[in-house]
């Protein structure tokens, strides 16, 4: 699908905490300008399996180009989102990248929201010479650096660490692991056993699941009758992880079970219902934004977020739909602080950009880090009836 946005614009000032209330409240029209518009691409998986990540995706992207240009547009230009849905698979990710930049000649990608999805543009991506900031978690995408690959979620070994360091805080050392065989899953399967042991944790059971699988108790009841397992961590996205957690509590599996921040939306608490008590996982703070301190600077920068998103769309936020903010916000970002639209510039800016406060955390980019974001911009969250609550 193709969309253009049309609305009037006039020049845009800095991105600050004022721009975005002032996004949230809606903003002035201005005077129509005839400068060509900056096109931005996105190939989201906005149905398919990972719906659940494309859905809040595309409707953020659609929500903000709309706002930004309200509010007159960047570097006296209006915006045209130009996007399309792969449904979740490579080949139509790397079909659609491929319109995208040689047939819609957009400015810049933003795009998969999936690992799979991602990586299989960034090729092309590479090629072209066009920034491709992706929405999805494997340390892969951004490590080694890729001098045109940038993304805005934490990276799965960021997860880990967050999930092993309050199991280490808790007194566990033997767990057992079980993951999606999807790219994430499989990623964040890898990063988990490269670091367990620095947290002084053994993995003896170890355990997968395919994506379209629609039972885990075999799985479950194994790591179950492991011999001295202290808890239980899952890394994957979509419904594996409901599924997971459902069959968890009807096994009556009493130790703790962590889930990876592939399932932080208030979707994943209506999927497992009252089996999901208990479940602690690493999210951005969107998900509680009432719950940060009046002086953490992320406060106003996800309740306008949270605001906006609800009022337009009438259904709750979730981190997926933050990850495409803030993939937005530093395109701007980096086309402002260049000046330009030129392809190298903006990739040049996007490395110097430091202390910009997103929807997921703070971002410091730079030449050696294309991510930006530490291991402290999770906050750990447990589900307590039925809601999310954060972790003291």
């Amino acid at each position: 699908m193709r969309t253009l946005s049309r609305t009037p614009a006039r020049t845009l000032a800095r991105r600050t905490l004022a721009l975005v209330a002032a996004l949230a409240c809606g903003g002035l029209t201005a005077p129509l300008l005839a400068a060509d518009p900056i096109r931005i691409g996105a190939f989201v998986s906005a149905t398919g399996p990972a719906s659940l990540l494309g859905d809040p995706e595309l409707k953020t992207l659609e929500l903000y180009v709309e706002k930004i240009n309200e509010q007159g547009g960047v570097l006296g230009r209006e915006l045209e989102l130009i996007h399309y849905d792969d449904a979740g698979r490579a080949s139509e990710a790397r079909r659609y990248a491929n319109r995208l930049l040689r047939s819609d000649r957009v400015d810049l990608l933003i795009g998969g929201s999936t690992t799979g999805t991602t990586m299989a543009a960034v090729p092309l991506a590479e090629r072209a010479g066009r920034p491709l900031i992706s929405m999805a978690g494997a340390i892969e995408i951004t490590e080694p650096v890729r001098p045109w690959i940038f993304k805005t979620p934490q990276t799965d070994r960021m997860a880990a660490e967050r999930v092993l360091e309050d199991m280490q805080q808790r007194g566990i050392e033997r767990i057992g692991l079980i993951s999606g065989t999807d790219s994430f899953g499989r990623s964040g399967r890898e990063q988990t056993h490269a670091i367990a042991a620095d947290y002084g944790i053994e993995i003896v059971a170890d355990r997968t699941y395919g994506p379209q699988d629609t039972d885990m108790t075999s799985q479950l009841t194994r790591i179950r009758n492991t011999e001295g397992v202290e808890a239980v961590f899952n890394f994957g996205f979509g419904q594996g992880p409901a599924i997971v957690t459902r069959n968890y509590a009807h096994l009556g599996i009493e130790l703790p079970l962590y889930q990876s921040h592939g399932v932080a939306s208030d979707r994943f608490l209506e999927l497992v219902g009252s089996a999901g008590e208990g479940v602690r996982l690493p999210a951005s703070p969107l998900l509680v934004p009432d719950a940060l301190p009046e002086d953490d600077p992320q406060r106003p920068v996800v309740q306008a977020y949270k605001e906006a998103y609800e009022a337009r769309w009438g259904e709750s936020v979730s981190t997926f739909g933050g990850y495409a903010y803030d993939a937005l916000m530093l395109a701007v970002e980096a086309m402002e602080k260049a000046g330009t639209t030129e392809p190298e510039a903006v990739r040049s800016a996007l490395e110097r950009i430091e202390g910009f406060v997103g929807v997921t955390g703070t971002f410091n980019l730079s030449p050696e880090d294309h991510n930006g974001l530490d291991p402290s911009s999770f906050r750990l969250l447990e589900v307590r009836d039925g809601r999310w609550h954060l972790v003291d």
